[in-house]
């Protein structure tokens, strides 16, 4: 891979663009369009502003369940802790609840390469669910190849500068278990690598194997974030669609969730619910997220403060998204404060997290060169995406506050060292509302969960929207 993936994209789309299209038309020039409606929708409940209570939920989907008649055999493939704010944890619980212990055979947990859950973290996102249903998933030795998106598909996705078949990967478990109903629930937002969240990524991601993830993840950082973030239907998604119908013996069910913030309590609130077994339903949710998680400021912010709650994010892998999701709001020259009190360690793996201390977030050029002369970077290509992912290329200044990192190891990896308690005295979680804050005078941007939401200054995302 090289950097002529980027700039071969980027022409593609200043063309369409320079013709009057949007970038999603832009898309569509390049990739074709997405998938027709000719799945099955089941459930496509709320809206921009819904309150969805959890027994609202509850009984939906138990509707959609009992219309599906009986199953024997079930897997559930819910998100980890990581993704606890989701919602999707007591409706996994509902699914458990209707088949019983007979029917649901084991829970996966979409780990993709991120720390096993605890029994605690278990017991408090699944309640009710035995933690001796719950099976790990190991992304390293406990995959299936299945077949391979041709290099053509993939040579056009990426405009023509990667010729190469991508790996269709599962877990053993998904594959070969012989279930008779596999239910796949996530939320759906906007996201880095894939430009929204969920539907088939928790599968060929989240329970998919290294070489798969390895590589989604390079061509998501490669394209550029910027251009993917808030975008359902892109280069990388069309790929994990192609993927899909290599795996339709699969008895899959998507129940996707979105979820925001109620701007009169602050409280997180579910917006919506849609269960299906292919692309429409993830399109209408991801039509969704945007109207509900996507902040478009007529300011550029010249400081941000992000809070990382200690309990989901113990690493600069998880919180990143404070860099992620905000980088299309902040002034060139600003500052970016991450407070991670929970923060101990740079990669959710032993392998990924050496990586990071050897390399760390630098500039794309930097880590692209660092890429051609490191045998073991080349072999972890979703620590190269990651690192670039985690750089502001030189545009803004991040300060990173973490509650387990040395000064030493932060700088090491190209950061600002912050002081954790020093900084939250200043920037106190507890007094700051989310959104514009006067701090003893100065102007300061506050989010205090980076995962539910996308912000961008207008000026900066019409450029990029055309």
């Amino acid at each position: 891979l090289s950097l002529s993936l980027s700039l071969s994209l980027s022409l593609s789309l200043s063309l369409s663009l320079s013709l009057g299209l949007g970038l999603s038309q832009a898309m569509e020039a390049i990739i074709g369009p997405p998938p027709p409606p000719d799945d099955n929708l089941y459930l496509a409940l709320g809206g921009e502003d819904a309150v969805l209570s959890e027994a609202q939920q509850r009984e939906a989907l138990v509707q959609v369940l009992e219309g599906l008649g009986t199953r024997e055999k079930v897997l559930l493939v819910p998100p980890d802790f990581t993704r606890y704010h989701s919602r999707t944890g007591p409706l996994t619980a509902a699914c458990y609840e209707h088949y019983g212990a007979g029917g649901v055979a084991d829970v996966l947990p979409a780990l993709g390469t991120h720390a096993p859950m605890t029994e605690a973290e278990y017991a408090r996102m699944f309640p009710g669910v035995p933690w001796d249903k719950m099976r790990v998933h190991d992304w390293r030795n406990d995959v299936e190849t299945i077949a391979h998106v041709p290099a053509e598909m993939v040579k056009k996705a990426s405009d023509g500068q990667l010729d190469e078949p991508f790996p269709v990967q599962l877990n053993r478990l998904v594959w070969e278990g012989g279930h008779d109903l596999v239910i796949s629930l996530g939320q759906v937002v906007p996201h880095e690598v894939m430009g929204m969240a969920n539907y088939n990524k928790n599968m060929f991601v989240g329970v998919g194997g290294a070489a798969a993830i390895h590589l989604s993840h390079h061509i998501g950082a490669v394209y550029g974030m910027e251009r993917m973030m808030g975008i359902a239907w892109n280069p990388l998604r069309a790929i994990l669609e192609e993927a899909s119908k290599q795996t339709t013996r699969l008895p899959l069910l998507y129940v996707l969730t979105v979820v925001g913030r109620d701007d009169a309590s602050g409280d997180l609130v579910t917006r919506g619910l849609f269960v299906g077994d292919g692309y429409t339903a993830f399109a209408k949710a991801a039509d969704l997220s945007l109207k509900v998680n996507f902040s478009l400021l007529e300011e550029a912010m010249d400081k941000v403060v992000v809070y990382l709650d200690p309990e989901k994010f113990r690493s600069t892998w998880l919180g990143n998204k404070a860099i992620y999701r905000t980088r299309m709001a902040i002034a060139d020259g600003g500052e970016l404060i991450i407070l991670a009190p929970g923060v101990h360690r740079f990669g959710e793996d032993d392998e990924i997290d050496a990586l990071i201390r050897e390399f760390g977030y630098r500039t794309t050029p930097e880590t692209m060169e660092n890429l051609k002369q490191s045998y073991n970077l080349r072999q972890n290509l979703s620590a190269a995406a990651h690192l670039i992912h985690g750089s502001s290329e030189g545009r803004f200044k991040i300060t990173y506050c973490p509650g387990g990192l040395t000064q030493d190891e932060v700088e090491g990896v190209g950061y600002v060292y912050g002081d954790v308690a020093e900084m939250s005295a200043t920037y106190d979680p507890a007094a700051l509302a989310e959104g514009w804050n006067d701090v003893g005078g100065e102007r300061v941007y506050y989010i205090s969960n980076p995962a539910i939401g996308l912000w961008a200054h207008r000026a900066r995302f019409e450029a990029r929207d055309g």
